[in-house]
């Protein structure tokens, strides 16, 4: 077995509609690296990362010249030789988030095409499908509810309501969303823009209405995110906080969150997310398998993760939807809120560039 081709291809991909969070300017697109392996036998193996200064911290030309150099350096490498080889990788790419999973991706994908397996199967096989939450953007309460009724005539349960800019609104927007829906699940996502007091109102307020709150308050600041956890009604999750395996002990350890969120392409790939999900499950707390803004491949490599742990909780994979460009053509299938496997080896995508 031999790599003898790789090829890195950036694609600048558009949104539906402009995005707003409480931590970044609006989005109205990301850049994905795809990442493609070809083996003397025949594989075609395919990995991504996104490069977004706001959303991963690094900016398209870093992640493209890590990409580059790590696809000279993977001609050397063996396929199926996953540890040592992502270990090699890793001083080549400098530290770029998006460059670790692209090429963490496209090794396992080439592992479970080997293998002639589906990945989630590779990797655990615990669950063939998962309910997503998808995201309601921050806007006004009329356009929330709209959204909502538009998401759950779509067949979604779980709506995941956007916030962090006014406690206030948002307590308004989610109470207005379960008046509207009252069968459908709610969480709400601060991205870091409370206070502890103010999160702990939010909290109070929303007690039996929204089943989490995700980082409340802002992402480097573990002491308020412990003293929200320690104080609030409501599971509290953290998501901005958690940057790798280290950030994850310490905030099992020291119970600073209930649970923690995952994601790929924050996190550099399997190579690190399994670390993690070992340390949730360990610690038995809450996990989530969460996303950005990313191309559906990558989606593919969260469910695979989600599916292949009894650890997961909770999925959040909807990171696609929004996307106009997609190259992907996935071979999950995404109807009514769930997601389902595709039983085709690897992660089961293809990508069309």
């Amino acid at each position: 077995m031999e790599i003898t081709r790789t090829e890195v291809t950036p694609v600048e991909l558009h949104l539906q509609h402009p995005v707003k969070m409480a931590s970044l300017p609006e989005i109205t697109e990301i850049h994905a690296i795809f990442v493609r392996i070809e083996t003397r036998e025949g594989q075609n193996a395919w990995g991504c990362g996104v490069a977004h200064q706001g959303l991963t911290g690094e900016s398209l030309e870093a992640a493209l010249r890590a990409c580059r150099d790590g696809a000279d350096l993977a001609l050397d490498l063996h396929p199926t030789n996953i540890e040592y080889s992502l270990a090699e990788l890793a001083p080549v790419i400098k530290g770029s988030p998006a460059a670790a999973c692209a090429f963490d991706l496209a090794f396992y994908d080439l592992l479970g095409l080997i293998a002639g397996m589906p990945l989630y199967r590779l990797l655990g096989g615990y669950r063939n499908r998962i309910q997503t939450s998808i995201t309601i953007p921050i806007a006004t309460v009329q356009e929330n509810v709209e959204k909502a009724r538009v998401n759950a005539s779509q067949g979604f349960r779980i709506l995941k309501i956007k916030g962090g800019l006014d406690p206030e609104l948002d307590v308004q927007r989610v109470q207005a969303i379960h008046r509207a829906l009252p069968g459908i699940t709610l969480r709400l996502d601060a991205d870091g823009g409370y206070t502890v007091r103010a999160a702990l109102e939010v909290a109070r307020a929303l007690e039996g209405l929204i089943e989490m709150l995700e980082q409340p308050t802002p992402a480097n600041d573990l002491d308020a995110l412990c003293q929200v956890t320690r104080n609030s009604p409501v599971p509290i999750l953290a998501d901005q906080s958690i940057v790798g395996p280290a950030s994850a002990l310490e905030i099992a350890a020291h119970h600073i969150a209930d649970g923690f969120s995952i994601k790929l392409a924050t996190c550099g790939g399997y190579r690190c997310a399994r670390q993690m999900d070992a340390i949730a499950r360990a610690a038995q707390i809450h996990l989530m398998v969460s996303c950005i803004i990313e191309p559906a491949l990558l989606i593919a490599a969260g469910l695979s993760l989600a599916l292949s742990s009894p650890t997961v909780g909770y999925g959040d994979l909807d990171g696609n939807l929004e996307l106009v460009n997609d190259p992907t053509i996935k071979g999950f299938i995404q109807k009514d809120g769930w997601l389902v496997s595709s039983e085709v080896p690897g992660l089961g995508c293809t990508v069309n560039i």
